[in-house]
């Protein structure tokens, strides 16, 4: 059976953040799921937060990503964009399919609040492709 985000009021209270997987960005950062789902069109979400210096390898969202930043000062590239920093408060919406990676400067931690929906199997899809980030 598939996971699905609650059918009534539920909270979360911090606490069960995990370090992500191999592979998605140079350095482990700790990632904590607020909605978990595996229902196509519902959204998943979580908490990063990311010591200064770590980013993600490229990727992309079948439904697309909202990233609110919740603390320190990020960096935000689309494919064939400028690289942006960004800051408490802001946010930034990655198109479906955008080939995209954020993550945190050299000299500050970063934490933000991540939404994607899920579909077909998937809310993320990372890039085999070698790209360079800063």
């Amino acid at each position: 059976m598939s996971a699905a985000n609650p059918k009534t009021m539920a909270i979360r209270r911090p606490g069960s953040a995990a370090r992500s997987p191999e592979g998605i960005s140079n350095a482990p950062f700790w990632v904590e799921m607020l909605l978990d789902s595996e229902i196509d069109g519902e959204n998943t979400a979580m908490r990063a937060t990311l010591d200064p210096g770590t980013v993600t390898h490229w990727h992309t969202h079948p439904r697309g990503q909202l990233l609110y930043v919740l603390s320190g000062v990020g960096l935000v590239q689309r494919k064939g964009g400028s690289v942006e920093e960004v800051r408490t408060g802001d946010a930034i919406w990655f198109a479906p399919d955008e080939l995209h990676w954020h993550g945190a400067t050299a000299d500050s931690p970063f934490s933000y609040l991540s939404i994607q929906g899920f579909e077909k199997g998937r809310f993320v899809d990372w890039s085999d492709r070698e790209e360079t980030q800063p």
